[in-house]
This record gives structure tokens, sequence and C-alpha cells, in this order.
């Protein structure tokens, strides 16, 4: 077939494609030679260009000695100094040479082949408030990011996530040469407490194979860093060590106070491409070994992790960001599948997700860290769970929020309970009340103590009032309630910052009884884990939850338990209490020591209360744990402060109204009201709304 498309191309077509090539071949040699020559004028552009952004953007003096071409495609800089102004010098490098592809600098974008670096020194002073690096934190609007608006756009100012990504990644790599030598390269942190160095005495980078060693201060440790590089393809890999020694970063420790070492870290970046034209897709590995992590705000003790790998896909679109379903952390025999997924438009929303298949239930345990859950250490278990978690905020109606959580479980049990011990409040045990993180005092829960009242001798008014504002499925539910979860997470979303928990009456029993009063970042977790425990497992009633609970919360200055309470504030026995007295006492709970602001000189309440008690009242009613009443608001007029309690009479002004202004109730009543109404449906009108 070809030799007969050979015999079809007549003498005159080869002579006209020859003449084709030969131009072809004169305007590549002809523009190579235009480039070649008018190389150091292009060079001095691309300088003038950089040192102009550099002002303009970051106010940064950039000076450079000479700059020269030394080869075909190799620059050469010497004495480089960059200064922000008003600031101390940031870097001083003695001379660099790139090897640079001259194609790409016609367009001003540099790519490195070669670079050789020598006596380079980079300083990060900061003196008071004033830094040399904090341009670095100033926010500038990136020509590129202009560019990447398309006209079509709904909103102008909209950035292609995709390709603003693709270019940043793009501008990271192809500054990653193929070879490399650096020589006497010094890094130092200097503030007004704190100096850090970091020496690099020869780094090298050979066709893409990266070793180097790292001295820190003055050789008292000594990391070796060594690698796979092929930005061309878009692959790296970087593995940090330390000859059998732990890595520390003493920095993080003198100016955060966290103790961070590992014997061996390894990132590696595997995989980045396109798929239809639209979706960035970047994939990579990071591995750690030994992790010891120290720091009073995660845990009391050292956490250690001996083996972590995580494998993660992040996929990018025009108008989302996303960390794939396919991402995987593993610990030990645990594995994790995370979700997280970001979109700014048409709305800006989140979606978060949590999954693991199913496993032996031992593993999830085994898997904590050592140091992370000390209450946990111990415990041995049987069986097999698989655990599912989904949650999706759209913030132009945060209100609509939603969350789910299930943990499956197939023959759990538990064999051992370890240090946590949870079936220890079904028999007489010793608690210990804290304010300010220390003791205050020891309380028997039990018959030996006067104080305890078994839930039998409790007045229905109490127990019905505290279920109702606190907890009102509490018999129903298996220690979470997800309709007060996705209602906290919508306040907490509206009002900026965290202004409500979701806390079940089991979550607040765990949180006093078992946890110490360490306020860690997991400790909530361990909190979360300890009621699944108890409630999966039925190794405590509900009836001797809540008994205990009744029994040990805080209902004032060193007021704790219903015993002690209903005679603080009404001289009373608890099975005497009133439904007013109920309602009153059930309005504290959530802030114990402001119970007496609510109170006039002469023991009545404060007119502003009534609006609560009308409300929780009708909620009763309507569940059947009260009579409706029009009249007195639900025993409002009838509560009375015990007599030596009562404020002395102001003279002129309600100071205790000043410090209870009803502003701030009426805030609280509408999130409780909008709690409530999700919960139990806002039904008929009642006859005083």
């Amino acid at each position: 077939m070809f030799k007969e498309l050979l015999n079809k191309i007549t003498k005159k077509q080869l002579i006209i494609a020859g003449i084709v090539l030969a131009i072809l071949l004169t305007g590549s040699i002809v523009a190579f030679a235009i480039v070649y020559n008018k190389r150091d004028a292009l060079l001095t552009s691309t300088i003038t260009r950089m040192k102009s952004k550099m002002a303009d953007d970051y106010q940064i003096d950039l000076a450079i000695g000479k700059a020269y071409f030394s080869g075909l495609r190799t620059v050469t800089l010497e004495d480089i100094k960059v200064t922000p102004r008003n600031r101390e010098e940031l870097a001083n490098v003695a001379d660099i040479s790139i090897s640079v592809k001259l194609l790409p600098l016609i367009t001003g974008d540099i790519r490195f082949g070669r670079l050789y670096v020598h006596n380079a020194n980079i300083q990060l002073i900061k003196r008071d408030s004033i830094s040399n690096y904090d341009f670095m934190f100033r926010e500038t609007t990136l020509p590129e990011e202009v560019e990447s608006q398309s006209p079509n756009d709904d909103n102008g100012s909209d950035v292609n996530m995709a390709q603003a990504v693709n270019r940043m990644l793009n501008n990271v790599l192809y500054k990653i040469p193929e070879n490399m030598e650096l020589r006497n390269f010094k890094l130092t942190y200097r503030d007004d407490s704190t100096q850090q160095h970091i020496s690099i005495p020869k780094a090298d980078i050979d066709r893409g194979n990266l070793a180097s060693a790292v001295f820190l201060n003055n050789n008292e440790a000594a990391w070796q860093v060594s690698g796979k590089l092929n930005p061309g393809r878009r692959q790296l890999y970087v593995k940090v060590h330390a000859n059998g020694q732990k890595i520390a970063l003493p920095l993080l420790e003198q100016k955060f106070g966290l103790k961070l070492s590992f014997d061996t870290i390894e990132a590696r970046l595997r995989e980045v491409y396109w798929t239809n034209n639209e979706f960035l897709h970047i994939k990579g590995e990071w591995a750690v070994k030994n992790l010891d992590v120290n720091h009073w705000r995660i845990a009391q003790e050292d956490v250690l992790v001996p083996d972590a790998h995580v494998d993660a896909e992040v996929i990018v679109g025009k108008n989302h960001l996303e960390l794939s379903k396919a991402s995987k952390v593993t610990v030990k025999q645990l594995t994790i599948h995370p979700y997280i997924r970001y979109t700014t438009a048409p709305v800006e929303t989140y979606a978060f997700g949590l999954e693991t298949p199913e496993m032996e239930a031992q593993d999830l345990f085994d898997a904590f860290p050592k140091g992370l859950f000390e209450s946990l250490e111990g415990i041995r278990v049987a069986g097999k769970i698989q655990y599912k978690m989904g949650a999706f905020l759209d913030t132009s109606n945060p209100d609509s929020v939603q969350f789910t959580s299930n943990m499956e479980q197939n023959g759990f049990k538990v064999n051992a309970w370890g240090k946590a011990n949870i079936p220890k409040i079904n028999a007489p045990f010793v608690y210990t009340p804290y304010e300010n993180e220390k003791p205050v005092r020891e309380i028997i829960v039990g018959p030996e103590n006067p104080n305890f009242i078994p839930i039998a001798q409790i007045s229905p008014n109490l127990k019905n009032a505290i279920l109702t504002t606190e907890d009102p499925s509490f018999y129903s539910h298996n220690g979470f309630v997800e309709e007060a979860i996705r209602t906290s997470i919508a306040i907490n979303y509206k009002e900026k910052a965290f202004k409500r928990g979701g806390s079940t009456i089991s979550m607040q029993l765990v949180k006093n009884v078992y946890l110490n009063r360490n306020k860690t970042i997991v400790r909530k977790l361990e909190e979360i884990l300890i009621v699944w425990l108890m409630e999966s497992t039925r190794a405590v009633s509900k009836e001797r939850m809540f008994e205990v609970y009744l029994n040990i919360i805080e209902w004032g200055h060193n007021v704790y338990g219903i015993s002690e309470a209903s005679r603080y504030y009404f001289g009373k026995h608890p099975s005497q209490l009133a439904l007013g007295e109920g309602i009153y006492l059930a309005s504290i709970v959530p802030r114990p020591k402001t119970g007496l602001y609510s109170f006039t000189h002469d023991g009545g309440l404060k007119p502003y209360v009534s609006a609560y008690f009308r409300y929780i009242g009708n909620i009763m009613a309507r569940r059947g744990l009260a009579p409706v009443d029009s009249s007195s608001n639900y025993g409002f007029y009838a509560v009375s402060l015990r007599e030596a309690l009562r404020p002395e009479k102001p003279a002129i002004v309600d100071t205790l109204q000043l410090e209870m202004p009803p502003s701030d109730f009426e805030g609280e009543l509408e999130q409780v009201r909008g709690l409530l109404d999700r919960i139990f449906g806002k039904g008929k009108k009642e006859e005083n709304p």
C-alpha cells in the first residue's frame, strides 16, 4: 500500500515538499539566531519585570550585582540581595548559575534545567511584632488569577480553581531542576527569645536523584534527605530520616510548647492528570514512623503513632476542591476513608464524610495512639464494627444542614473494660467535682451519702423539666441526637463561634464521671467513644444513668446534686418540688452559678423569666408531662427563694437585673426554641405562645 502511494506522488509534489521543509528549517535557524542574539536583552527584560513585580506586589528590593549568560542556556547571577523595604536583609547569595529553557524565557516563564547555588544565607528575623518575612502573609491579586476569569462567569470575580491550582503546581515543579549543586546554604530564624540555625553544606540532584544532609544548630542534630524528583512527569518522592535517631523540631517546642519528633517521614506526589479537560486530579502519599507528639492542648501524655500512612486523591474543579472518597488513612489495622468537599459556586457549601470498611472491633482500639485516650487503655472487645458519618452545610441556608452518623455492629461485646470501667457507676462510687481544673470535694454516690436520692424519690416535676430542657429523647436515643447536632452546627455557623454543643444527658454524665478535667482537643472524641460503649453495650441502664446524673450535676457554687439544690434554693426535699421549682432548677443547669440572678429581693422570679416558663411549660403540656396552665405560667408565680438567699432590696437600680439582661436571655431562648421546635414540631399555636 505504501509502495502504491509512492508511485502516485509526482516529481513536482516532491519538489514542493522539499521546498516547504527547507523553508521551515531555515525559519527555525533564523528564529534560533534571533533568540540567541537577543537573549541578553530578554534576560535583562525578565529581571527588570521580576524586580518590578517584587517591588510593587511585595515591597521587596531585589539587587543583582551581575547577570549574564555563561553558556548557551546557562544564566549566572552574582551578588544577589533580597531586602524587604524598611526591614533587615532577608537573603544574600554569592552566585547562582541556572540552566534555563530559551523558548519559555521569551514569555517570561523560567524553567530550570540545572541549578548551582554557592554560599546562600537566608535570615528570618522578627523583632517585637515586626519581621522581615511578613510580606508572605499579605494579600495580593495575582495577574494569573485575573486572566483566568471568564467573561461568561456569573460572578466576574470567580477564579477557576482547577486552573489556579494547576498553575501554582506548575510554578513549583518548573523550579525544580533536573540537576542541582547546592553548597554552603544556611537558614537562620531569630526573634526576641529564640534562635535556630539550619545548615546544608551539600545537596545534590543528579538526574533526578536527591541526596542531602541537613544540620541543626551547629550539628546538634543531623538529618538525611533523599528522594527521586521527576517534575517533568509531575512525580516527586522525598524521604527524611536521621540514621537511627529521632528527628525533632525544637523551634516548635520553644515557640508553641509543641514537642514533635519522628524516625522517618516520606512524601510522594504520585500522579497529576486532567479528566474531561475540566477536573484536575492530584494523587499522593504521606507516611510517618514513630511520630511522637506532646502538647498540653492535645493530651496530657506523649502521643505515639508507631506507623501511619495517608493515600490521598485531591480533585479540583472550576468551583470546588475535594478530598476524594478513594483517599484512605491507615494506622495499624485500622483503615479510614475520609471525604471533604468545598464548593464556591453557585453557593458556598461544605461536605464532610468518614467511612470505615467492616473490621474487627479490637483493631479500632488497638489503632488509637498510645497516650491519646487514657481512659480506654486496656479495653478488650470482640465482634465486628463499621462506621459511617456524613455532613453537609449550605451556607445560604444553614438551618438545612444535614448530619448522619451510624455505627453498625455484628456480635460486638466488651470482654474487659480497662481503665474506664464503665459499669462502676452501677454500684456506689466516689465522684470528685472540679472547678477551674481543681478538685472541690469528694461525693459518695450511693446510700452511704445522706444526700443521695434514689430516682424514685425525686419529684416528677423536676425530672420531666430536666428531660424537656436537656435531653427530651433520653430514654429512646443511643447516646446521641442527630437533630441536636444538626441544630448546633447551624447555630455555630451563623454565630461564627462555638455557641452550642448538642450534648445529651449521657454525654454530660460521661464528661463528669469518666474523664479528667484537662481541656484537650481529643477529650470530646474520648467522650463520644465512652458514650457509645456505655449505650451500645447497655452496661448501665437509662434509669441508673439519670439517677447518677441528677445526684452529681452542679446547681450553684459548691451545690452538687438535686438533694443539695432543692434544700439550698427552697428548703425542700427533692420529692416535694413543685412544677415551677422544677422548671426553675432545670433552667440553671447550663449556667449553675447564675442561679440567684433570676430572683428579686422578695424571693420571686424576675418578670423576664416568665417567657421561659411559658415556653417550657407549653412543651411539657403538649407531651402530657404537665397540665395546661395559662393563668400562673406553669408555677412561675409560686416559685419563692429561701429567705436567707434573697438579695437586698436595691436603693436605686436593680444591679442583678443588669448582670442578667433580658436581651441575653431572649437570645438564648430563641436558640432553645429552635432546637425544641425541630424535635417536637411546631404543632398548634398555643394559647399563650
